[in-house]
């Protein structure tokens, strides 16, 4: 085992960070992001560097894929999705790599999970469940998801119901109108109910960028969604004709370091959609490393929404082991 597989088994056996404290928000002001407009062309030149700069290749890559595993918010959010599939998400979410595999790279003894499972309502009971005592939190999504087009005091009940069938976290969907038309305080006033309804879970704010049309739109959303507090902000419910981008995730990670710089609360960040190659997630690896440091290398404060990824990076790791890439059929549930 090379030095650089060494560093990243001493890291990923090393106790998880506590997750930051919890974001209470602060007052509207729209002072905040009146005056935010976004550079596009400037946005695209630096997302365009990020894979050129910076080679993460071998050993080292290996190791930066298997930090990315524990970033993955498992997800199952389909009309066909049924208990059993649930749980057989779980039982991946558990071991999302094979043995053999974690064996030949040193992390035999080493206890990976996923960041998370997400699921729909119906199924938070059965994914709490059949992931008891294993750590890892149950995501749900809410609020009418992925439209969010649902009466409001149902997006409540359904936020409160999530949580108490056990869901320690809850992706919910922002009214697009809201964004679209510039209605800053109708959006930061149903967020902080939902922040409320939420109690002690933590709450996933799904911008939903590809809706919202302009990178001036979504840096405006993510600042209003963060002083309503917000814990987590998320680029797209994976419905969307586009979801994640590294020139959107550039926009909100920004904002997320001048929320940080005006509070003093670390915000999570999550792309979801799209995320499905080993290559794509190194490069969003990449973004959270140079934008907001080493802190968002890890599942308190970055997820990925994907699962589908999952199988691509358990692919290079084969083929980091033994020199051969592997049919996805050796690779189920993901």
């Amino acid at each position: 085992m090379s030095e650089a597989t060494s560093q990243a088994v001493i890291a990923l056996r090393g106790a998880a960070p506590p997750h930051p404290s919890r974001n209470a928000g602060v007052p509207f002001d729209a002072a905040w992001f009146d005056t935010l407009r976004v550079n596009q062309s400037a946005v695209a030149r630096r997302t365009a560097t990020l894979g050129t700069r910076r080679s993460v290749k071998k050993d080292a890559q290996a190791a930066w894929l298997l930090k990315a595993v524990t970033c993955i918010d498992l997800t199952t959010l389909a009309g066909d999705d049924t208990e059993a599939r649930v749980r057989r998400l779980a039982a991946k979410a558990r071991r999302p790599i094979r043995d053999d595999l974690l064996e030949a790279l040193g992390m035999g003894d080493a206890r990976l999970t996923t960041g998370a499972v997400c699921v729909y309502h119906r199924f938070v009971a059965a994914a709490v469940d059949a992931l008891a005592g294993s750590g890892i939190p149950v995501a749900a999504v809410s609020t009418g998801f992925p439209a969010g087009l649902i009466p409001h005091p149902l997006k409540l009940k359904e936020i409160e119901a999530s949580v108490a069938d056990g869901a320690a976290e809850i992706d919910i969907v922002v009214t697009r109108e809201y964004v679209l038309t510039g209605n800053w305080r109708a959006l930061y006033d149903e967020v902080r109910e939902f922040r409320a309804a939420c109690g002690a879970a933590h709450l996933k704010a799904i911008l939903a960028t590809g809706d919202i049309r302009t990178l001036s739109n979504v840096a405006k959303a993510s600042m209003v969604c963060m002083m309503a507090g917000a814990d987590f902000i998320k680029t797209s419910t994976g419905k969307e004709g586009v979801n994640a981008t590294l020139d959107v995730s550039l926009v909100m990670t920004r904002m997320i370091r001048e929320y940080g710089e005006r509070t003093g609360f670390a915000i999570g960040f999550k792309p979801a959609g799209g995320v499905s190659t080993a290559k794509s997630a190194l490069a969003y690896q990449i973004l959270m490393k140079e934008e907001l440091g080493r802190p968002w290398l890890e599942p308190a404060l970055f997820r990925i929404g994907a699962s589908s990824l999952l199988a691509d990076i358990e692919r290079q790791l084969e083929h980091h082991v033994s020199g051969r890439y592997s049919a996805f059929n050796r690779h189920p549930l993901a």
